[in-house]
């Protein structure tokens, strides 16, 4: 396996640290204003426990499942993230290490790179957008996608305005002009391992936004892109009725952590929900997803695929988001340090990471199939989940 192969997502966090300017790790690194909320989604699951069987256990483990109409090898799916500056081939690199592991590929409207080439390297990608811009500008995204052959949408509502950081945001320039490159040059030299891959790309970090233009337009930067999202009303749930419509194919709700919200996606017509706090980086002290999925899953999960994105770093992981209730998890810094470190081979290592943990944890378990875990199969502490939002059901 030699040197470039990691055994655990904290090596690859490690390598990544070592291996990207400061900037571009931090940008990556830390969630919103205190950060309650980005560690307390990993921690979280240092509070939920197994009870180990020794005998009698499955000697195969099944780990197939489907999202949004899509079979996949492992409960596994990449979260949508924006401008992947980690590594050149970015987006690209991430879906063709999904296609090889079998799973399906999230691709954010503020990628770097166009959806047609990520549906090129994987068949199974689901095109995520926010409410931006006027009606009129996202129906055109839509059809754009659509035209490149994505799978589903996504459509991501757990982000608000709550951005600043205890510990300093770290600076990134609109545009990678003279004046930026060189002020970036002594983080760039520092690392030269992630400037020479660009350099043998022939190409910069690219910050602009191919998935948000039209033929013969020029791409948005992703501060522009940011900009006009935040300068758009908030989407009402007649919007997001609105907003399905348009789609008349999968479409999962990103965000959720309330059961009244659950509830109105439901009535919305979502094929699926994200239990989600935008890994940290959304209104800050909002519970850990996997806090909050027990309930969320109660309320709907007979009706809608539910999934959890935050806090993934380990197959166990995976498994105590599935016996609570969710279809499959999403994960985003996970893969993103694999990106930094080796590129695709260092996102399919983590996707292997994923899946040798959640078939030893199957094992340990005496499950034969992900699709057997039941809540008795973790051990819940009292206090540990949140709900917030109930209502009754018709």
């Amino acid at each position: 396996m030699g040197n470039s192969w990691f055994e655990t997502v904290a090596h690859a966090q490690r390598r990544a640290g070592r291996r990207l300017p400061r900037s571009v790790y931090n940008a990556i690194l830390a969630g919103s204003e205190a950060g309650v909320s980005y560690r307390d989604n990993t921690a979280s699951f240092g509070e939920l426990g197994f009870a180990p069987h020794v005998a009698g256990l499955s000697a195969k483990r099944d780990l197939a499942t489907t999202v949004m109409g899509q079979e996949v090898s492992l409960p596994v799916v990449i979260s949508p993230t924006g401008v992947q500056a980690v590594h050149p081939d970015g987006e690209v690199a991430v879906a063709r290490a999904a296609a090889a592991r079998g799973t399906a590929m999230g691709l954010s409207s503020f990628a770097s790179k166009p959806a047609a080439e990520v549906v090129a390297a994987n068949a199974k990608t689901f095109f995520q957008m926010y409410w931006s811009g006027s009606k009129d500008s996202m129906i055109l995204t839509m059809d754009r996608a659509r035209a490149a052959g994505v799978a589903g949408l996504i459509v991501t509502l757990d982000w608000s305005f709550s951005h600043g950081r205890d510990w300093g945001s770290p600076w990134i320039p609109e545009r990678l002009d003279l004046k930026a490159m060189a002020r970036l040059a002594p983080q760039g030299l520092a690392r030269p391992g992630w400037l020479l891959d660009y350099v043998r790309s022939g190409s910069l970090p690219d910050l602009t936004t191919p998935n948000l233009a039209g033929p013969g337009e020029r791409p948005p930067t992703f501060f522009g892109a940011y900009g006009e999202w935040m300068q758009t009303p908030p989407p009402s749930w007649d919007d997001i009725r609105w907003l399905r419509e348009q789609w008349q194919g999968p479409f999962m709700l990103k965000g959720i952590s309330r059961v009244d919200d659950a509830r109105r996606a439901v009535d919305a017509g979502v094929t699926a929900i994200s239990v989600s706090n935008h890994g940290g980086n959304n209104l800050d002290t909002t519970p850990a997803p996997i806090r909050s999925l027990p309930a969320v899953a109660d309320a709907v999960g007979e009706e809608v695929e539910v999934l959890l994105d935050g806090g993934i770093r380990r197959g166990g992981d995976v498994v105590k988001a599935l016996a609570l209730g969710a279809r499959a998890v999403m994960i985003g810094r996970a893969y993103l340090w694999g990106l930094a470190a080796g590129g695709q081979a260092g996102v399919e290592n983590v996707l292997d990471i994923m899946s040798a943990g959640i078939d030893s944890t199957l094992l340990a378990l005496g499950r034969s199939s992900i699709h057997d875990l039941t809540r008795d199969d973790v051990l819940v502490p009292a206090g540990f989940s949140r709900s917030a939002g109930s209502v009754e059901r018709a």
